[in-house]
């Protein structure tokens, strides 16, 4: 068994209505110094394989075609 956790953030230049929400949050809860926040989405998975770039390689593909939304997201792929 291999497992993975997939990353996806919102692309540079994407608004982030969410992210610009905590930001305000974070400074009225008194955390200064808080520059800019930036919200996404963090998934665990565990593939039955022993094959690891196989697994990357599915992995990848789940990200393209269902985890992210590739036109305004960014992925990334962590075999752990």
């Amino acid at each position: 068994m291999i497992k993975a956790r997939v990353t996806v953030t919102l692309k540079n230049g994407v608004l982030d209505p969410q992210g610009k929400a905590i930001e305000h949050a974070l400074g009225g809860l008194g955390f200064s110094g808080v520059g800019q926040v930036r919200q996404g989405k963090v998934f665990d998975v565990v593939l039955e394989t022993s094959d690891r770039a196989k697994a990357e390689a599915e992995l990848k593909d789940m990200a393209a075609k269902l985890l992210a939304n590739t036109v305004i997201e960014d992925f990334s792929v962590e075999v752990l």
